[in-house]
């Protein structure tokens, strides 16, 4: 573990080299797609990455949260699947309102993740462990309960909440005013990050502060007007807007954030600091739970069922995008708008060569390599440090 504090704003040159190297290495992956396959910036096929991206950061955020303590959820895949299948079979098989379905789904998802949190704290078993063997354990409870059959997420073919989750589409003027309203709270936001920087004499260059706003406005501003020359704003897409939110204020804004990067950093002065380690770190399960749970429902209701292979792998595309992004996977460093660029550049990646029709061991080499080379990147930037 490193013995650094690393706050969310640390201005390293490494750091530096990488936030510029991200979006660089998006661009080129959107402009070889956009050149193999015209097909790729089309506002149906951009609609259909927004409710990727959405699920896989979803995950990939409670996945951050885990990580910036320097823990580890390698179940985190294995429990989507569990979670959405079991919300299915109470609708499919038992006629359970979706509602109440996808509530319990929440409750359960809590009650494990906290219990795999107070084990690996009380116990001071490895993070690495416990959730390896959830990984195993929720994989084969999650065939049980769907019989490993093919469960559907409606019952007689009759829509309800859960199916509708990835099928439903906000309105076009819906969604240009909230738009619209998110981009007047960044605006906000930059504008009192800047007066606190500055108020505080460790204020940076205001045109950077500007230059992130402006870009970041205009492209959700073209993001909802291509999905709104499509069907609509994805329900996903909301769904992700408002976790994205949270998890930023809570990491940011909050003591629980505060003392999250400082578990990372150095646990042993966390702990003298008077940090309550145990409370924060179990904490931070318990919401992985939650997002697990959300993730679930999204997941499998974009499959349309619950089948033996919904959630495979995710937790690799989570902490990928995690140390895409810039956190670091000894904890301590890492910021939600990095998380959600990485998440993109592993959904665009998918998407592409889904739509070049890329064989499925090309694209586990490839997810591999990218999942490799940011561990690199990762360790590299650590020795510069």
């Amino acid at each position: 573990m490193s013995t650094t504090v690393a706050s969310p704003t640390t201005t390293s040159a490494g750091l530096a080299l990488r936030a510029l190297a991200m979006p660089l290495a998006l661009l080129a992956i959107f402009a070889y797609f956009a050149i193999q396959s015209p097909a790729f910036l089309s506002s149906r096929n951009l609609s259909m990455l927004g409710i990727e991206v959405s699920i896989t950061a979803v995950l990939a955020l409670g996945m951050f949260l885990v990580i910036l303590p320097g823990q580890i959820d390698l179940s985190a895949g294995s429990g989507v699947g569990l979670i959405g299948g079991l919300a299915a079979v109470l609708i499919f098989e038992h006629a359970w309102p979706a509602p109440a379905a996808l509530l319990f789904g929440i409750v359960v998802a809590a009650i494990i993740w906290f219990s795999m949190g107070s084990l690996i704290v009380k116990e001071r078993v490895p993070s690495f462990i416990i959730t390896l063997g959830g990984l195993l354990v929720f994989r084969g409870l999650h065939w049980l309960v769907i019989h490993n059959a093919t469960i559907p997420v409606s019952r007689g073919g009759e829509a309800n909440l859960y199916s509708q989750l990835t099928t439903c589409y906000l309105p076009p003027m819906t969604g240009t005013l909230l738009s619209a309203g998110v981009i007047l709270a960044m605006g906000i936001v930059s504008w009192r990050t800047f007066q606190r920087q500055k108020a505080s004499g460790t204020a940076g260059h205001g045109e950077q502060i500007f230059l992130q706003f402006f870009v970041a406005a205009q492209l959700l501003g073209l993001f909802v007007m291509i999905c709104n020359a499509y069907r609509g704003l994805p329900l996903p897409v909301v769904v992700l807007g408002v976790v994205a939110f949270l998890i930023h204020t809570l990491t940011t804004q909050t003591p629980f954030g505060r003392y999250l990067y400082a578990i990372g950093g150095n646990e042993e002065a966390a702990v003298v600091s008077g940090v309550p380690v145990a409370r924060v770190t179990v904490g931070a399960f318990l919401i992985m739970g939650l997002i697990v749970a959300i993730t679930g429902f999204l997941q499998t209701a974009y499959s349309g069922a619950s089948t033996t292979t919904v959630g495979s792998l995710m937790e690799l595309d989570a902490v990928a995008a995690c140390v895409i992004g810039g956190t670091s996977l000894r904890g301590g460093r890492g910021t939600v708008g990095g998380v959600l660029l990485g998440a993109l550049i592993m959904a665009a990646l998918l998407n592409g060569m889904t739509l070049l029709a890329v064989s499925p061991e090309a694209k586990y080499i490839t997810r591999g390599l990218v999942l490799g080379l940011a561990v690199w990147a990762d360790v590299r930037l650590a020795r510069r440090r």
